[in-house]
């Protein structure tokens, strides 16, 4: 890497984006091939084969010796299978180079070896991968030399969806389609296509990789199963936007720039609120885009931390007592011609059209509140919801004063007349600047907040995909959009109509709008009087995913199958279950075979020292005595904790896999897990340092 980096001139440059297309391809197969994006035309074999030789032709000059067709099967990770560019040899011994339309547009990898819920068996093994030019081809840089990457879509050989983009894409269909219907009542000709905008912001930790390889719980899971707390945490704020430390600024500059080249827009980085705890966030792009842009930053922080000596852990809550990790996906819509649907103006109470996109989106979130909170459920998002930053798992809407006033006063005469205006910051010091502040707060406890001309939906987890909570968005805000238009277009009456909708919308789904404070427990007794759906973990949230209602919801607008669904709620359990398990095997391990025998050691030391020191005369030793017996005691506890740890994960495995299974672990595995931790945290602050057999949380948040 240089030492200085002119951003403009790499950016985008391994990327196979608009500008390298229309350099490289006939103006006939450019002009169809963008069509095909913009507009979803049907693309030629003959133009496919265009576009493939001169995508070969371009990595090649890039170094790539092999392609892959990269996509997201449901595993919460990234596949790809690489096949290099050469064909069957030549008469002379050399061989040919050649990539066809057919292996751009089609892949085959095997559907039964990724999680399908059934819908592929063992002995079904075809699925395909199937191009989405929509989102562009990236020559990857990495140990393995130079890769095309292709991004693409999962499916099964009958066309189920088996990953994260297909539905993602069918989402975004369905809202282009009923956001055109709206638009086109209120008079816009022009707009031929809605886009769903996202900026997802990433958080991670980075801890001493060395320190990270001695922690057997980090390396199977992703958290740290054990660990007391250090002196030190983040009570003191300290840490937040501090000053970025050296070895961290050399990892962050080189993060940046590998994505730059791969047209990812990273623009902001600070230091988060934990100590080892940081933030990447990005420039909006195209809901699917910023898909695989995630994924790439997700794979970037952890390839890039092992060539600086740290490992980028993305786990929800990697430690115990600090704030967790999330994804804030920040939702809007815009039109091709750059009109964002979710732009209040000056005068909110006069923007109709905002104001209706505005209360269809309550409705849609007030409706269909479970599927929103399904979306972002993940077993690390359990330990994270509800405190530390995160938001609580009931699902609100913060609006701000400004557009509450507003919502109020059509609730109440049917008319909205006037929004409250931003005013001069004072801030007493004359020497700085005067300028306007907003007309709203932020709400840091909201899961769904309006932040001025989006919705920042702050409920999804760190490691997470961002694609199932903007299916969902998509999805819901999609069917409010066509209840709205199935009205208005019968009506005699536009105005009046428009302006009944939105009271009418307003009125009914006020209950979803909430601007205080979301971690208060007054705010659940609230919730519950209001009848929001309070689902506190994951295993409680799946099976919203088969409800008449959401199989309703998502066969109407063709985003999924009833078989899809139930095969992501199969999934989701065994996922669950599979996860729980290899920590609680963690657990028995590493309390079996390294804390227990360390304990042991400790405790026969200290049995020895105060042998020794009776035998030598000295009578007092009542300290080292009342060490012994409170480790005695703590190593008791510890023991018995083992063994029923064990004794119900035994009973776990035995059990089939499904909901049952989930539900076992979460209320008799992840206690008992409980139960065994306490005593080992106990053990930690009085076992001498030399003797405990793994770094501390000291050790892992602040010594990178």
């Amino acid at each position: 890497m240089s030492e200085y980096t002119n951003v403009a001139e790499i950016f985008g440059e391994d990327v196979f984006n608009d500008a390298v297309m229309q350099q490289r391809l006939p103006k006939k197969v450019y002009k169809d091939l963008k069509q095909t994006i913009l507009e979803g035309k049907d693309l030629s074999p003959e133009m496919a084969d265009v576009i493939a030789h001169e995508m070969k032709e371009w990595a090649i000059e890039k170094g790539a010796t092999h392609y892959t067709h990269w996509f997201q099967p449901l595993t919460g990770v990234t596949a790809e299978k690489h096949d290099s560019f050469i064909t069957a040899p030549l008469p002379n011994g050399k061989v040919l180079m050649s990539f066809s339309g057919k292996e751009l547009i089609k892949g085959e990898p095997d559907a039964s070896s990724f999680p399908s819920g059934g819908l592929r068996a063992t002995f079904e093994a075809r699925g395909y991968t199937a191009w989405d030019c929509t989102s562009p081809a990236f020559v990857r840089h990495d140990a393995a030399g130079a890769t095309l990457c292709i991004p693409t879509a999962f499916c099964s050989y009958t066309g189920e969806a088996l990953d994260q983009k297909t539905p993602l894409l069918r989402s975004m269909q369905a809202i282009n389609t009923q956001a055109l219907r709206l638009l086109r009542l209120f008079g816009d000709t022009t707009s031929k296509k809605v886009i769903p905008s996202v900026g997802a912001e990433q958080e991670y930790f980075l801890v001493n990789d060395e320190k990270f390889r001695k922690r057997k719980d980090l390396v199977f899971t992703g958290r740290t199963l054990f660990g007391a707390m250090p002196p030190k945490g983040q009570e003191m704020d300290d840490h937040y936007l501090g000053t970025i430390r050296q070895k961290v600024s050399a990892y962050m500059k080189h993060v940046n720039e590998e994505l730059w080249r791969l047209g990812v827009t990273a623009k902001t980085q600070h230091n988060e609120a934990a100590p080892a705890q940081h933030e990447l966030a990005p420039i909006y792009a195209e809901a699917n885009v910023e898909v695989d842009h995630n994924q790439i930053i997700m794979q970037t922080l952890k390839r890039v931390a092992s060539q600086h000596g740290m490992k980028c852990l993305l786990h929800e809550k990697p430690f115990a007592g600090v704030n967790g990790s999330g994804k804030h996906n920040n939702w809007s819509l815009t039109t091709d011609t750059g009109y964002n649907l979710l732009d209040p103006g000056n005068t909110p109470h006069e923007n109709i059209q905002f104001l209706l996109v505005l209360s269809c989106i309550l409705k849609a979130v007030d409706v269909h509140a479970d599927l929103l909170r399904e979306s972002a459920a993940d077993v690390g998002n359990d330990h994270r919801l509800g405190a530390n930053e995160a938001p609580p798992a009931i699902i609100s809407v913060f609006l701000g004063d400004q557009l509450t006033d507003v919502m109020n006063q059509l609730i109440t005469t049917g008319m909205a007349k006037s929004s409250i205006e931003s005013e001069k910051l004072d801030t007493g010091v004359k020497a700085i600047p005067d300028f306007m502040r907003d007309t709203t707060d932020r709400n840091r406890t909201s899961p769904f907040a309006f932040t001025g001309n989006k919705f920042e939906f702050r409920m999804v987890g760190s490691r997470d995909s961002i694609a199932p909570a903007n299916v969902v968005l998509n999805t819901i805000v999609a069917q409010a959009f066509k209840e709205a238009c199935d009205v208005l277009e019968q009506a005699d009456n536009f105005e009046i109509a428009v302006h009944d909708l939105m009271k009418k919308n307003f009125t009914e789904h006020q209950r979803i709008v909430f601007n205080g404070n979301g971690y208060s427990e007054d705010w659940v007794k609230e919730a519950e009087r209001r009848g929001l759906p309070n689902l506190s973990c994951m295993v409680e949230t799946i099976e919203t995913l088969t409800s008449d209602k959401a199989v309703k919801l998502f066969e109407e607008f063709g985003v999924f199958t009833e078989a899809e669904l139930e095969a992501r709620k199969e999934i989701k359990y065994e996922t669950y279950s599979k996860a729980i398990n290899i920590e609680a095997r963690t657990m028995i391990d590493m309390a079996g075979k390294q804390i227990v025998p360390a304990v042991i050691r400790y405790t026969k030391e200290l049995a020895d020292a105060i042998n020794a020191i009776v035998a030598a005369g000295v009578l007092d030793v009542d300290v080292q005595s009342e060490l012994l017996r409170e480790a005695s005691s703590l190593l008791k506890e510890t023991q018995e904790a083992l063994n029923h740890l064990r004794q119900v994960t035994a009973q776990a495995a035995e059990m089939e896999d499904g909901k049952d299974k989930a539900f076992y672990y979460r209320k008799q595995v992840i206690p008992a897990m409980e139960a065994l931790r306490k005593p080992v945290d106990a053990l930690e602050m009085i076992v001498d340092k030399d003797i405990w057999p793994m770094p501390s949380y000291g050790d892992l948040l602040f010594e990178v």
